[in-house]
C-alpha cells in the first residue's frame, strides 16, 4: 500500500492543478445540487420491531386521517391568584384563542375547546387547548409556526398566562456557531504547531472542502434517502475533525522529509506513502464503527451513520490527493520561519520525548494512576438511567418548559406523557381494557375507549401518576403490557421513547463486539501485532466508560452542571453509550495508530523497544496533542447549545477524546509497550503468513526506493518537525 499511496502522492504534487480542479469541480457540482434540491422534509422515525410502532402501524391503518405521526401543541392557560380559567371574561379570551388556531393554518387538523373537553384543572386555575397537525413538527412552515407562537396574544393583554408546549415548536436545530468556535481553537492551534499560517491554513482550507462536499451532497439527496437535519450536523461534526486531523499529519510529515533532505516532489510522495497509509486505515476504523450502527437497526440511526462515514471518506481522499497537490502551490511557504532561513531544527530533546523517558522510567506507576483514576470517574456509569428528552428538560427560561410546569401543578406530572392504548377488537374488549388498566398501580386516569368507523379497533388515553421521564412511568408501562394480551398495544411518544431505550440498551454490546472485533482485526494487519491491538481496545473501553460516568456525573447527578448551563438533571439520552462508542472509537484509533505506527517504523528500522517508544513520541506527540486539542474545540462548541441533548453529545465527546488521548493514548499506551518490551510487537508465525503485508510503516517503499540523490541517507534518522 505505501508503494501505491507514494506513487499517488508523487502524481497529485505534479498534476496539482488537475487535482485541485477536479476537487473544486466535485465542490461545485455538488453545491448545485444542494441548491437544486426540494427542500427536505424531517426524517421519519420509526423504531421496527418494538410494541410501540406496531400500535402506530395499525393506528394508521384502522384510523386513516388521524395523523398519528402527526405534531401536537398545547396551548396552556393560567389564571391569575383570585381568579379561575371557568369564569366568563377568562372563557372569551380562550375561545377567541381556540378560533385563531383554527383559522391560523391549514395544517391543522384539529384544535380541542378545554371547556368540552374536559381540559381544565380540577381547582379552575389552569385550562389547555390540544392542537393536533396533519405533518410532522419538522414539516410546518414557519407560517405555521408563526400562527400558533401568536395564540394568546390578547389573552396575555387580558391579565392570563399563556404557555405553549409540545413537539410542534420544536425547530431544525441551528448549527453554525460550534463550528466557527472550533475552527477558530483548530486555527490557533495549527499556527502554533507549525509555526507557518500557510501550513496551517492548509489542513483548515482541505476540511471545510471535504466538508462543503460531504453536507452539500446530503442536502441534495436529503429528499430522495429521507434524511433528517440531524443527519448533515453529525456528518458536519465528525467530517471536520477528521478532515484537519488527517491533513495535519500529512503536512506534518511532509515538512519531516524535507527537513531530511528530500526534494518537495519526494518529500510528497514519501509523507503520503508513509503517513497517507495511516490515514487509510485510521479512516477505516472510524468508517467501521460508524456503518457499524446499522447493527441497532433504526433507519435514523443507519443513515446518520453512512452519511457520516461518507464525510470520512472524503476527507481520506482529500488528505491523499488535494493535500499534496496543495503542497506543490505552497512551495517552502510550508515551512517556520527558521527552517525557510536554512536554520538547523536542533537536537534539543522535544516535550514527547522528556515524556516519554519519563513514562520508560516508571511505566508501572504511570500505568497504576491512568488506570485507577479512569476507573474512579467511571463510577457513576455504574448508575446510568436512559431515556430521551422530553420539554421537562428544556432551559427554565423556554415557554415549553413553563407549559410543562404549568400542566405538572394544574393536571399532575404524569399529564405531559399520556400513553396511548391501542386495542385490536370491539368495544367489549377495549372496555374490559380499561377496567383492567384503572386497577393498576400508577394510574392517575384513564379516558374511555373512541373507536374507529368499524368499531374492530379502539383507541384509550392512559395518564401516569409520574413525569413521562420517570422509572415509575416505565414500569406502568411494563405492566400495561404484562397484563394486557396480544390485542393491547402501547403507542405515544413516553412509550416510543422507552422502548427505543430499550433497543439502544440490548443493542450495545453486539455493536460493540462487531465494531471492537473488526477494528482489532485491523489493527493486526496495520501492527503485525496481537497485544497491540488488544491493548488499543481495552484502552479505549477504558475512556468511553470513564466519560459516560462524567456525563452521568453531571447531566444525571447535577454534579457541576450549573458550570455547563445544565438547568434539569435527568436520564441520559438513550442514543449516547451507542453514540459514544461509534464516534469515540474510531477517533481514539486515529490517535493509536498515528502514534504508534511511528514507534513500529523505528522498530522495524532497528531501535530497541524502549528507544522506538521515544522516537515515536518525539515525532508524534505533537501532532497527536494538537489533533485532539482540535477535535475537543470542535466538540466543546457545542456545549454552550441551549437544546440538552447537543450540550451532552459535545460535553461527552470532548471529555471522551480528552481521557482517551491524554490519559490512555500518552500515558497508558507507552507504559504498557515498556512493561512488554520485545512481547509488544510479537505475531505467531502462522498467523504472520495468514496476514497481508499493507506496509503501513513504509518498510518495502524503503527497500524499492533505490539510494540516490532523492536519499541521501537510507538509513536516516527521522527529523522532528
Amino acid at each position: 500500500m505505501a508503494t501505491f499511496l507514494y506513487k499517488l502522492g508523487r502524481f497529485a504534487f505534479r498534476r496539482r492543478r488537475l487535482v485541485a480542479l477536479l476537487w473544486v469541480a466535485l465542490l461545485a457540482l455538488a453545491g448545485v445540487g444542494a441548491a437544486s434540491a426540494s427542500t427536505a422534509t424531517s426524517s421519519s422515525f420509526s423504531v421496527p420491531g418494538t410494541e410501540a410502532q406496531k400500535a402506530f402501524d395499525l393506528l394508521e391503518e384502522r384510523f386513516p386521517g388521524a395523523s398519528p405521526d402527526g405534531a401536537t401543541a398545547r396551548v396552556v392557560f393560567q389564571a391569575p391568584d383570585g381568579r379561575k380559567m371557568t369564569e366568563p371574561a377568562s372563557k372569551a379570551e380562550v375561545n377567541k384563542a381556540v378560533a385563531e388556531l383554527k383559522a391560523g393554518s391549514d395544517q391543522i387538523a384539529s384544535v380541542t375547546d378545554p371547556y368540552t373537553a374536559n381540559a381544565v384543572s380540577k381547582n379552575g386555575g389552569t385550562a389547555y387547548i390540544s392542537v393536533s397537525y396533519k405533518v410532522s413538527s419538522m414539516e410546518l412552515t414557519d407560517e405555521t409556526r408563526e400562527a400558533l407562537e401568536k395564540t394568546g396574544t390578547a389573552a396575555r393583554d387580558a391579565g392570563l398566562t399563556v404557555e405553549i408546549g409540545g413537539d410542534a415548536l420544536q425547530a431544525v436545530p441551528e448549527t453554525g456557531a460550534g463550528e466557527i468556535i472550533g475552527v477558530g481553537i483548530a486555527a490557533v492551534v495549527l499556527v502554533i504547531t507549525f509555526g507557518s499560517l500557510v501550513a496551517a491554513g492548509l489542513p483548515l482550507l482541505t476540511a471545510i472542502i471535504g466538508v462543503g462536499i460531504g453536507i452539500s451532497t446530503i442536502t441534495a439527496l436529503a429528499n430522495v434517502l429521507d434524511l433528517g437535519s440531524t443527519t448533515s450536523t453529525l456528518a458536519m461534526m465528525i467530517g471536520l475533525a477528521v478532515g484537519i486531523d488527517y491533513a495535519l499529519f500529512i503536512v506534518s510529515r511532509y515538512r519531516a522529509e524535507l527537513a531530511e533532505g528530500r526534494s518537495r516532489e519526494e518529500a510528497a510522495g514519501r509523507a503520503v506513502g508513509t503517513a497517507g497509509s495511516a490515514v487509510v486505515f485510521a479512516g477505516l476504523t472510524v468508517v467501521i464503527a460508524l456503518v457499524g450502527l446499522a447493527v441497532v437497526n433504526i433507519p435514523m440511526l443507519t443513515k446518520m451513520g453512512f452519511a457520516a462515514a461518507g464525510t470520512v471518506v472524503i476527507a481520506v481522499l482529500i488528505a491523499l490527493t488535494l493535500i499534496p497537490a496543495m503542497l506543490g502551490f505552497a512551495g517552502k511557504r510550508v515551512l517556520g520561519r527558521k527552517a525557510r532561513k536554512g536554520q538547523p531544527a536542533g537536537d534539543k530533546p522535544n516535550m514527547g520525548t522528556r515524556w516519554a523517558r519519563l513514562v520508560l522510567r516508571r511505566p508501572v506507576m504511570v500505568l497504576l494512576v491512568g488506570v485507577i483514576g479512569l476507573g474512579a470517574i467511571a463510577l457513576p456509569a455504574a448508575s446510568l438511567e436512559l431515556g430521551l428528552p422530553d420539554d421537562g428538560s428544556q432551559p427554565v427560561s423556554t415557554t415549553q418548559r413553563k407549559a410543562y410546569d404549568t400542566l405538572s401543578d394544574g393536571f399532575g406530572p404524569g399529564f405531559n406523557g399520556p400513553l396511548l392504548v391501542v386495542v385490536d377488537g370491539d368495544k367489549g374488549a377495549a372496555d374490559r381494557t380499561v377496567t383492567e388498566i384503572k386497577g393498576l398501580d400508577g394510574v392517575a386516569a384513564v379516558t374511555p375507549p373512541t373507536l374507529n368507523k368499524a368499531g374492530d379497533t379502539a383507541m384509550i388515553t392512559v395518564i401516569p401518576k409520574d413525569r413521562p421521564s420517570s422509572a415509575e412511568t416505565e414500569s406502568l408501562v411494563h405492566s400495561i403490557r404484562a397484563d394486557s394480551g396480544d390485542d393491547v398495544l402501547i403507542t405515544g411518544a413516553t412509550a416510543m421513547n422507552i422502548d427505543f431505550s430499550q433497543k439502544m440498551n440490548d443493542a450495545l454490546l453486539p455493536y460493540l463486539a462487531l465494531v471492537v472485533g473488526l477494528a482489532f482485526l485491523l489493527l493486526m494487519v496495520v501492527f503485525r501485532s496481537v497485544l497491540v491491538p488488544l491493548k488499543a481496545a481495552l484502552g479505549f473501553l477504558l475512556s468511553v466508560v470513564a466519560a459516560l460516568g462524567a456525563v452521568v456525573a453531571v447531566f444525571q447527578w447535577g454534579w457541576l452542571g450549573s458550570l455547563l448551563g445544565v438547568e434539569q438533571t435527568g436520564p441520559i439520552m438513550s442514543m449516547m453509550p451507542i453514540f459514544m462508542v461509534g464516534v469515540v472509537f474510531g477517533l481514539a484509533m486515529d490517535y493509536e495508530v498515528f502514534l504508534v505506527t511511528r514507534m513500529r517504523e523505528a522498530y522495524v528500522h532497528g531501535e530497541r523497544p524502549g528507544e522506538a517508544i521515544v522516537t515515536g513520541f518525539k515525532h508524534g506527540a505533537r501532532v497527536v496533542t494538537a489533533a485532539a486539542v482540535i477535535m475537543m474545540a470542535v466538540f466543546s462548541g457545542f456545549i454552550g447549545s441551549s437544546e440538552q441533548m447537543i450540550k451532552m453529545i459535545g460535553f461527552g465527546l470532548a471529555i471522551a477524546v480528552l481521557f482517551d488521548a491524554f490519559v490512555v493514548r500518552m500515558a497508558i499506551v507507552p507504559a504498557v509497550l515498556a512493561l512488554l518490551g520485545h512481547k509488544a510487537w510479537w505475531l505467531p508465525r502462522w498467523l504472520d503468513r495468514l496476514l497481508p503485508n499493507v506496509d503501513v510503516e513504509g518498510e518495502q517503499l524503503r527497500k524499492e526506493l533505490a539510494v540516490g540523490p532523492e536519499d541521501p541517507d537510507a538509513e536516516r534518522e527521522l527529523v522532528r518537525v
